[in-house]
């Protein structure tokens, strides 16, 4: 059982638990290094709002046992990176404090976020900037505003709130709220969303590789989307994650657009409704969930369109992600990441299409592409290089606490991604890109902000001989 004790009752122990002469020579004393330490209290400061438990959950030792000491500060530095993943915290430090020969006491220092952010959305309705600036000649009636509200911390407990309405290109109304534990042992989480939204403007088919837009002549509303989902959690250990949802979605859509494409959905009317049941297994070792340079990411999901009622679909999806993040050396570091995704039938509603181009999925070099199918391979690559490790601090014009320090990384990439998409059905509009190897590379320059916010800048070139200037607003993976 771990012993919390308050900050100062640690001063006092400190100062008056071990008296000893005054050592008059003022030479620096070194104790030896232990072999072993026991853990005598832990301590955490800085936790204005969020909950010790919450902390304490991410900590893979207890008090009243011994470890091996050099085996002990890298389970000090794995939790150190743990907490910082919760994403709630901008600092956080742990040190180990000698209260006796083989004796320590742990201090936990963090530095809050700042929880409860409004903020206005303005983005682009399109796939991706360079979609929008290119394909779409930088048409502003294609972009979604409105209100969005981020609570990242409720009650102290770790639960996330999020709420936005949005008009624009696409309206939509959007509510997640997420427990991420409902157990005392913190293993078990729930999660629920509710999600509304409409188009008057549609893709609707893809031809030569890029996404089809429609819009009739009056501007209705060509398609409206309800979805809402319940999804449970369990954390059986600090980086295994188990994941089952159970959802139902319902789209409607104008008979005008099945009269453009037959095939945009199946069924026999222009209503999709079904339930889907979605497991998803995640290995979780990434130092920065934002921007990783070392550790690794694994997940697994598998995911079934119709659950009772099968007349409308009935689809099978299984999805992996493999990314492994090695340091280099001090400045260097290497990324490498695979994607798979497998539909099992030959036909899916377009609601549903997949492939490269669609996000998470894309090859750099093609991001002004569609290439659609039932099965894609993706491996990116990046080889990047630490420019620039900066942090400003404003304390002196910002009071905010939580805002007082800009950090800036700047990193230097080199990227080389290749893979397929496989379209059973051969579609002769698209075939100029689908079922060959594509292959992607270029230079780039990473930049990673406050709140691990991140901007790239890239130059690709792809094997069909066009090379472009991309930008985007998140790791590429």
């Amino acid at each position: 059982m771990r012993n919390i004790l308050y900050l100062p009752v640690f001063l006092v122990l400190l100062t008056f638990g071990k008296i000893q002469a005054q050592d008059t020579t003022l030479e620096p004393v070194n104790p030896p290094i232990p072999e072993r330490v026991k853990v005598n209290n832990i301590f955490i400061i800085g936790n204005i709002k969020t909950q010790k438990s919450i902390i304490l959950r991410e900590l893979d030792f207890t008090t009243d046992f011994y470890y091996d000491w050099e085996n002990f500060l890298e389970i000090l530095q794995a939790d150190q990176q743990k907490i910082y993943n919760l994403r709630l915290f901008t600092e956080v430090e742990i040190t180990p404090l000698f209260t006796g020969d083989e004796e320590i006491e742990i201090l936990i220092s963090v530095k809050e976020r700042w929880y409860v952010v409004p903020s206005v959305i303005f983005q682009l309705a399109d796939r991706n900037f360079s979609e929008w600036w290119t394909n779409q000649g930088r048409d502003f009636s294609r972009v979604n505003y409105g209100l969005k509200i981020n609570h990242d911390n409720v009650g102290g407990r770790n639960e996330k709130l999020r709420f936005s309405g949005q008009l624009g290109f696409t309206k939509g109304l959007d509510l997640v709220y997420t427990k991420p534990y409902i157990d005392k042992k913190q293993k078990q989480g729930l999660a629920i969303q509710l999600t509304y939204a409409d188009q008057r403007t549609l893709p609707i088919r893809s031809s030569d590789n890029k996404q089809v837009f429609y819009t009739n002549e009056n501007e209705d509303v060509l398609r409206k989307v309800f979805a809402t989902a319940l999804r449970y959690t369990y954390r059986r250990t600090f980086y295994n994650f188990h994941f089952a949802t159970l959802g139902y979605n319902r789209t409607w859509i104008n008979p005008e657009v099945l009269r453009e494409n037959p095939n945009y959905i199946q069924g026999e009317d222009n209503n999709l409704r079904y339930l889907f049941l979605q497991y998803s297994f995640r290995h979780d070792r990434r130092d920065n969930i934002a921007y990783a340079t070392t550790g690794e990411l694994l997940q697994f999901t598998a995911t079934k369109y119709g659950i009772f009622n099968t007349q409308d679909i009935n689809e099978v999806e299984l999805n992996i992600v493999a990314n492994k993040y090695l340091q280099l050396s001090e400045k260097f570091h290497f990324a490498s990441g695979l994607t798979g995704v497998w539909f099992l039938s030959r036909n899916q509603p377009y609601t549903l299409v997949r492939g490269i181009g669609y996000s998470p999925n894309f090859i750099r070099g093609y991001e002004l592409n569609v290439i659609e199918g039932q099965q894609l391979y993706v491996h990116k690559n990046s080889l990047r290089y630490k420019l620039l490790d900066l942090s400003f601090d404003i304390s002196r014009y910002m009071p905010l606490d939580q805002f007082s320090t800009i950090p800036f990384k700047f990193y230097l990439s080199g990227n080389f991604d290749h893979g397929t998409v496989t379209d059973r059905n051969n579609l002769p509009e698209n075939a100029r890109l689908t079922n060959r190897y594509l292959v992607g590379y270029g230079i780039g320059l990473d930049i990673v902000g406050v709140y691990d916010s991140v901007l790239r800048f890239e130059y690709s070139l792809n094997n069909q001989g066009t090379g472009n200037l991309f930008f985007n607003f998140r790791a590429p993976f």
